[in-house]
């Protein structure tokens, strides 16, 4: 299976549900594999209709989320964000 690079997006979420943690969006990180499809908890919290969305596990490198700050920039995080937060990325 080719590597898949995305970014997650900067989307405002000011007193929202967001699973989406602050600190990785707009980094870029390679899907490590798909998880299934699940209800949206974003609109679960709310009580709204859920439609099921796809949820992978992106890998980050300590680099790409700390930047020049990362003590070890080689070592990853990985983290399972659904399908709307995340984009292509092009280079």
């Amino acid at each position: 299976m080719p590597e898949i690079t995305v970014r997650v997006k900067t989307w405002p979420s000011h007193g929202l549900h967001v699973r989406t943690p602050r600190y990785l969006r707009g980094k870029r990180g390679v899907i490590e594999r798909e998880l299934g499809r699940f209800p949206n908890p974003e609109q679960l919290a709310y009580g709204l209709p859920a439609p099921e969305r796809k949820l992978v596990r992106v890998r980050f490198t300590m680099a790409e989320v700390w930047g020049a700050g990362a003590e070890n920039p080689d070592d990853t995080l990985d983290a399972e964000i659904y399908e709307h937060w995340l984009e292509a990325d092009e280079g």
